[in-house]
């Protein structure tokens, strides 16, 4: 999600240490993991190795072990988060070291916040040093302990605490009394907890500079009394009082609404050391009572207000350091992205904003895109995220907007737009975002991601689909899919015969009705990338009747040269299969090519893939079925009208290998057949020389044309375009070797 650059080695180490693991280490009697040797890790080092693993989706009881009696893994900021890590794993592999730091939030495999407080509890070092813990989304069950018969042990037996999160626990009042008696802590987040009294506040109030209190639905507490506590919080500096307005009653949270209308209008004596002040999702704030407030407190630097309508108050735009959560503009909007990334009630409000203020964008914007894209990471099952962020996706990387945008920013990107229509397959509004937001030239060439995975959604969702608009968007994206796919990808792919008959199905519904448009050509092409080198799939191809069609498609559409070409290119993949060719042994097909071979009104683009089959279908007399004089005069008529061909300036077709030339290019062959060989390879060559050039060197052919030219039965004309061939090739290896030469010498 950086700016492009080159990894970090020390990244790259740990990420090579994260693969090898299973080599690198042994099993414990337990069967947890153990390394055999290790250096003597920088102990920031073995921090970050334990983060790569949790990021990496690897840690748990079995290679958590690695950090269990290791003196050469020092832990000291420590991070298990979400990760299925159990509490005896827990206990001995993370709670024996010097801890400052620890995140076990959202920890599955049965880990209860008590087992974290007690098995910290039980290193005295940790009893006296840890400084940050997070137990947000833990079951606390304190009980647990009781039925173990392990003495009770509250939050306060780890004197050392500065920072705690218990946010999204079911942390009880008579638990919250006990962290009052904490001497040292400065930050506490009791968001979404069913907390109803906060006088134990009162216990740190000569400590406590950031008290973040989100949703707090069960608070039961007049507003005086409220107010009174905060107003002890002499050190307090960051208050977040914000409220989700989207959930339960409308009732609910009156009393802290009142309280926010006495704080924001009172004296500010009350939590005099204020620079931050966040009430967003409060809808009862009043433009006047904020404008009071931020003029009589010269010293804010924030103000949370997103989805309270009063963001955009004259008095905040005056006071130049203060930054404001809102929907007023981008900067507000962005702000709340940035601030409320684990908030999804206020990440959607934030994301149908900034839909609306860049639908008519026409600057690049990455920094607004990583902020998308986080809000989609963060809340990965929510559909409402998901929704509006594809969206504001598209609207950023619209036109040539993603031109302008880091290759790996677009990379990850399109990661999560995968990941949406594979999280959300039956929702239409959101797969119709991802696939206008796929449906870029720039994102499908030159953006590195998962094209195959990206291929099998697209063909899963055209599947169920038939809106007209959608579908050509749908056939375009597959169509460079395919072309784009490795060997072994576009054999996995073209083993589905469901596939096939999808896209069949389109040629066959816009054939019916004689349509010439862009899902026509598209599905054709498609079918044409996905056959091509490929046996399995022109199989199914024959299997599903698509010769039959394809015969239909090439009399019915004579004067669509473009079309021509598309049909004719698959015809060319299927006579390219030894075990295929009798398939195409239907006189009436034949004659038709060769029809089009002759017509010297086509296009050379036309001419030259009728003459391929050609070419393919006459090569092999051991298969040949129809009359002796038809293949004689194919093979005279392709001789002549090869002769007559010139080269298009724009480049007509691509290879994947040039193996199936290899039959066409032996000395026993006609001349035509040879012919038709020698004039494709150099066609390709002359226009992609460095590529075409390597390929035959690679794939044998060089010492094929080589022996043709040689051969004394070889036609002049086969000859010389065989010379010239080979010509193209030495220029390029020496120019490729003076580069080399002066690359080296500089």
């Amino acid at each position: 999600m950086d700016a492009e650059g080159p990894q970090a080695l020390s990244d790259l180490c740990l990420a090579q240490v994260c693969s090898s693991l299973d080599t690198l280490c042994s099993a414990r009697a337990d069967g947890s993991m153990n390394l055999i040797w290790a250096p003597l890790f920088p102990q920031e080092i073995a921090d970050q190795l334990l983060h790569k693993m949790a990021k990496k989706g690897i840690l748990n009881d079995t290679s958590v072990g690695i950090f269990q009696n290791c003196k050469e893994l020092r832990l000291r900021r420590a991070s298990v988060r979400g990760c299925p890590v159990s509490a005896e794993a827990f206990r001995l592999a993370i709670c024996p070291h010097r801890l400052l730091e620890l995140d076990a939030s959202w920890v599955s495999g049965g880990i209860s916040g008590a087992d974290v407080v007690s098995g910290l509890s039980s290193n005295p070092e940790c009893r006296s040093g840890l400084q940050r813990l997070s137990l947000s989304g833990l079951r606390m069950d304190w009980d647990s302990l009781k039925e173990a018969g392990v003495t009770r042990i509250g939050f306060s037996s780890l004197q050392g605490l500065r920072a705690l999160n218990l946010s999204n626990t079911d942390i009880s009042d008579a638990v919250f009394e006990d962290i009052g008696n904490l001497p040292h802590l400065e930050t506490l987040d009791i968001s979404c907890t069913a907390i109803s009294k906060l006088t134990a506040l009162l216990g740190c109030k000569n400590t406590l500079r950031s008290l973040i209190a989100h949703k707090l639905r069960q608070l039961d507490m007049s507003p005086a009394r409220l107010l009174f506590v905060f107003s002890r919080l002499d050190a307090l500096r960051h208050l977040d009082f914000s409220d989700d307005h989207f959930a339960g009653d409308d009732s609910d949270g009156k009393d802290g609404d009142e309280m926010v209308r006495q704080l924001l209008e009172g004296s500010p004596q009350v939590l005099p050391s204020l620079v931050s002040l966040d009430l967003s999702g409060r809808r009862t704030v009043s433009e006047a009572a904020i404008a009071s407030f931020v003029e009589s407190r010269t010293g804010l630097l924030f103000m949370g207000l997103l989805a309270t309508g009063v963001s955009s108050c004259d008095a905040l735009s005056s006071q130049r350091n203060l930054k404001v959560t809102g929907d007023a503009n981008e900067d507000q909007v962005c702000e709340a992205l940035t601030r409320y990334r684990e908030r999804e009630c206020f990440i959607r409000e934030a994301l149908v904003h900034l839909y609306n203020l860049t639908t008519d964008t026409n600057k690049p914007q990455p920094d607004m895109l990583k902020l998308v894209v986080s809000g989609m990471q963060s809340h990965p099952t929510s559909l409402h995220v998901h929704l509006v962020a594809t969206a504001c996706v598209f609207n950023l990387t619209t036109q040539d907007l993603a031109e302008a945008m880091p290759v790996s920013l677009l990379s990850c990107t399109v990661t999560q737009l995968l990941y949406a229509m594979k999280t959300f397959p039956n929702h239409q509004q959101v797969q119709k975002n991802c696939l206008l937001a796929l449906c870029s030239d720039y994102i499908l060439q030159d953006v590195p991601f998962d094209k195959y995975l990206a291929a099998t959604l697209v063909i899963n969702w055209l599947s169920s689909h038939e809106d007209p608009t959608l579908q050509r968007m749908a056939v375009a994206v597959l169509s460079i899919l395919v072309a784009k796919l490795s060997t072994e990808e576009t054999a996995q792919l073209s083993k589905d015969v469901f596939i096939m008959k999808q896209l069949l199905a389109i040629v066959q519904q816009k054939a019916t009705v004689g349509v010439v448009d862009s899902t026509l050509k598209f599905a054709l092409s498609a079918l044409w990338n996905l056959t091509d080198e490929m046996p399995a799939a022109a199989r199914n191809f024959i299997e599903c009747q698509g010769l039959e069609l394809y015969e239909e498609v090439l009399e019915s559409y004579y004067n669509e040269p473009s079309i021509q070409q598309k049909v004719l290119g698959l015809l060319n993949n299927i006579a390219e299969v030894e075990e295929l060719q009798c398939d195409l042994m239907e006189e009436d097909l034949l004659e038709h090519i060769l029809g089009l071979l002759q017509d010297v009104q086509l296009e050379v683009g036309v001419r030259y893939f009728a003459g391929g089959l050609l070419a393919q279908i006459t090569s092999r007399p051991e298969v040949w079925v129809l009359d002796e004089e038809l293949r004689t005069n194919i093979i005279q008529q392709l001789h002549e009208s090869i002769l007559t061909w010139t080269q298009p300036e724009r480049e007509m077709v691509s290879y994947r290998s040039f193996h199936p030339f290899c039959p066409l290019l032996q000395t026993r062959q006609p001349s035509g057949v040879q012919l038709w060989g020698v004039w494709a390879i150099h066609l390709v060559c002359s226009q992609n020389a460095s590529h075409y050039s390597s390929m035959l060197e690679r794939e044998g052919l060089i010492e094929l044309l080589k022996a043709l030219a040689a051969h004394p039965d070889t036609h002049s004309d086969v000859r010389g375009l065989s010379d010239s061939i080979l010509h193209l090739v030495e220029q390029h290896q020496s120019l490729t070797g003076a580069f080399k030469s002066q690359t080296r010498n500089s």
